[in-house]
């Protein structure tokens, strides 16, 4: 007895590019995983707050050093190809550009140095391991994945093993982050909170 095989045809990221920019696609999150595409469930609340709050710090740290800019929205990057993955992290730093024309007009493809992502309740533990992974072995030197809801930061470095930052821990990291210093707590500060 012979089993028949479904074949897809995978999408490359520009052909994904176009297809999620479809209007009928206005209104999801979705990213191309070594040439297939999955639906990611919308954000909440909270998880905007702390994408807001993670790209502020980030951001004050490029100006004052002035080097370097973030990217937030599940910018798109290109982490591999044949078969392409395009990952939209929640805040991404990146040091490939100066200038806002030199910005990469769709997806980029340079890694960022820091990718940033943000737990969702919806977050199935397998899906952001495999997300992780693809970051660290792609070019992403460092990655945070802050928890809303214990209100810590994990942080992952391909040369290192992960490890834990607390609430009212400084989160740190000279080696790719020459002189970055902020509490954990700011990623989720609240006026008058």
């Amino acid at each position: 007895m012979s089993v028949g095989t479904t074949t897809t045809k995978l999408m490359s990221a520009e052909e994904f590019c176009d297809w999620a920019h479809r209007a009928e696609n206005d209104h999801k999150w979705l990213e191309l995983v070594r040439g297939e595409v999955i639906e990611l469930p919308p954000p909440m609340e909270p998880h905007g707050v702390v994408c807001v709050n993670v790209g502020y710090v980030l951001s004050g740290y490029c100006r004052q050093r002035g080097k370097g800019y973030i990217t937030s929205n599940d910018s798109g990057v290109i982490l591999e190809r044949d078969p392409d993955t395009v990952r939209g992290p929640d805040v991404a730093l990146y040091e490939d550009a100066n200038k806002f024309e030199d910005l990469h007009p769709k997806y980029g493809e340079v890694p960022p140095r820091l990718a940033v992502e943000v737990l969702s309740p919806n977050d199935k533990a397998k899906q952001v391991t495999r997300k992780i992974t693809d970051y660290l072995h792609n070019g992403v030197e460092l990655v945070w994945l802050v928890d809303p809801e214990a209100r810590t930061v994990n942080v992952y470095r391909r040369d290192r093993g992960p490890y834990l930052v607390e609430f009212d821990q400084e989160l740190t990291d000279d080696d790719i982050l020459p002189g970055f210093r902020c509490r954990v707590s700011e990623f989720f500060y609240m006026p008058g909170g």
